[in-house]
């Protein structure tokens, strides 16, 4: 009797526990997707000066709100997983010619030239060089949606592919491309600089390739002659701080490592035989034992202290990590510098920030660029669901190269005019 005047009772308590089944999958959704983030305009940091003034008026990307598509845009894991996936929507294929360099060791370096599509703004000849992030070439979709972009805003570009990054590229010499490596980047500056002697530079370098490039410029004065400007994007400044927080697993970055590792380990062992085999003339502290210990590795750490620091004869991890980095080279760059990073990067811990915060603190000529979302190279926009072919950060990179380009064709005007003035007097 007692069961009979229990059971009206059942649905009423299943109801309730698929209520609270489905509250708490909503809640984990909201969550993992952020979505009560808020929409902003980036952080910026940088010293009032005229140049400053000056592009706040001429980029109208740094002051308005950047807005990630509505439902997984706000999550920097996903943007940095479709950026890895599947690279951009649509991606366009620009045409270009491969170019390929001797260098002094025997290694084939190449990079890929694009002319313009169209005349520049200011209507000069401007090339902007261009470094991919770790183990990219000119063929990934993101460098080629960056590249179609720029060529339609006048730009030339020339693309460096890193050494052994490309599937049917041989090396040539038992080295290929690691963190800090300026020299195929500094061989194709210095091959459009013989090439086209009018022409003026914009330095681009993504993750990775923001580090090379960074270094690139500070090693030397001279190797900022010619360069207008040059733009960073998703780097981390500093291989030596980096290298404990990707051993964590918050915001996932011990995955994060694990799985770019794995991808490193595969284009090693593809060139297994340049770098390892029998016949090869082997840098003295690479020995055979490091290539059974590149099968177990699972993180960069353990390879680059087993393989990549030995090509360049480092003699320890951390003696590679501190020569290897920008951070050192960063105050000694002398042109405009922007850098952007993205607050949600789940790879470059939010305590490497403070590299370019306390570089834009002091010098006059570096902008902080830093949106709330983007992930690693994401920066995808949209409406809802689907996101946009070109990104926010192509759009940035080169309306920031348009407004430097506009700044140095202002400065020349005010000179000739001065000049003029002086010769009247």
């Amino acid at each position: 009797m007692n069961a009979m005047l229990e059971t009206p009772e059942l649905p009423a308590v299943f109801d309730g526990v698929k209520l609270a089944a489905v509250a708490a999958v909503l809640y984990v959704i909201v969550r993992c997707l952020n979505l009560k983030s808020p929409t902003a305009p980036p952080d910026l940091y940088f010293q009032d000066s005229g140049l400053s003034r000056f592009l706040l008026k001429s980029c109208p990307l740094l002051t308005k709100e950047y807005i990630p598509p509505l439902i997984w845009g706000k999550s920097g894991h996903i943007q940095t997983a479709l950026y890895g996936k599947m690279g951009r929507v649509r991606s366009p294929h620009p045409y270009g010619h491969r170019k390929f360099i001797t260098m002094s060791d025997g290694a084939t370096s190449t990079f890929d030239l694009f002319e313009p599509l169209a005349e520049h703004c200011v209507g000069d000849d401007i090339t902007m060089v261009i470094c991919p992030g770790i183990a990219n070439h000119s063929e990934k979709q993101y460098i080629r949606t960056f590249v179609d972009y720029a060529q339609k805003n006048g730009y030339r570009c020339a693309v460096l592919n890193h050494l052994g990054a490309l599937p049917n590229i041989e090396l040539t010499s038992p080295r290929m491309f690691t963190y800090g490596c300026t020299w195929e980047f500094g061989a194709m500056v210095n091959y459009i600089k013989k090439t086209y002697p009018q022409t003026q530079l914009v330095v681009v370098g993504f993750s990775l390739g923001g580090n090379i490039v960074c270094k690139y410029l500070g090693e030397t004065q001279a190797n900022q002659e010619k360069v207008l400007c040059c733009v960073s994007v998703c780097q981390g400044y500093s291989a030596l701080r980096a290298q404990e927080t990707f051993m964590q697993w918050d915001q996932c970055r011990r995955f994060y490592n694990f799985l770019m590792a794995d991808n490193m380990k595969k284009i090693i062992l593809s060139h297994r035989q340049a770098l390892f085999g029998d016949h090869v003339k082997k840098p003295q502290s690479l020995e055979d034992t490091d290539l059974s210990r590149l099968y177990t590795a699972t993180s960069l750490m353990q390879i680059d202290d087993n393989v990549m620091r030995k090509f360049h004869g480092y003699s320890s991890l951390k003696e590679y990590y501190e020569e290897e980095s920008c951070m050192r080279y960063l105050h000694r760059i002398y042109v405009p510098l922007m850098l952007v990073n993205a607050a949600d990067d789940p790879l470059v811990h939010e305590s490497l920030l403070t590299i370019p915060k306390s570089l834009s603190e002091k010098r006059e000529n570096v902008m902080l660029v830093l949106p709330l979302h983007g992930g690693h190279l994401g920066f995808f926009e949209g409406s809802v669901l689907f996101p946009e072919p070109l990104t926010w950060m192509d759009k940035l990179v080169v309306e920031y190269a348009n407004a430097i380009c506009q700044w140095e064709r202002n400065k020349s005007q005010c000179s000739d005019t001065e000049q003029v003035e002086a010769d009247l007097e």
